[in-house]
């Protein structure tokens, strides 16, 4: 069994988008520049919310982002400009514990060498 950290620096991003094309282009975008460890992309749900003043839904795709707090500003920034939405859902979760297993891999994931 693995031990659990105490300080987790492990952060969940999440953002919806429309098309699963798009969500694919993110975690792609994420992966091959070392922002993300892994991107799990669900399967279209119903989204229900305000925009300019009138209720919406549509169907959208959420992207569960994992990474590291220290890369949560430079995967913001990608993810705005990515996007196709002009006001993307952006939330970045702390994670309290995490596996000491698990966090070390997703450090080794996204190593940058810069």
């Amino acid at each position: 069994m693995n031990s659990t950290q105490k300080k987790s620096q492990v952060l969940l991003v999440m953002t919806t988008v429309a098309k699963k094309t798009d969500a694919n282009k993110i975690a792609k975008t994420l992966l091959d520049q070392k922002m993300a460890a892994c991107v799990s992309v669900l399967p279209a749900m119903e989204s229900h919310y305000f925009w300019q003043d009138k209720i919406c839904h549509d169907k959208e795709y959420l992207l569960l982002i994992k990474t590291l707090k220290s890369h949560y500003k430079k995967l913001e920034k990608i993810l705005l400009e990515i996007h196709p939405y002009d006001c993307p859902e952006v939330l970045g979760i702390d994670s309290e514990k995490t596996s000491s297993a698990y966090a070390q891999w997703l450090k080794t994931a996204t190593q940058t060498s810069f």
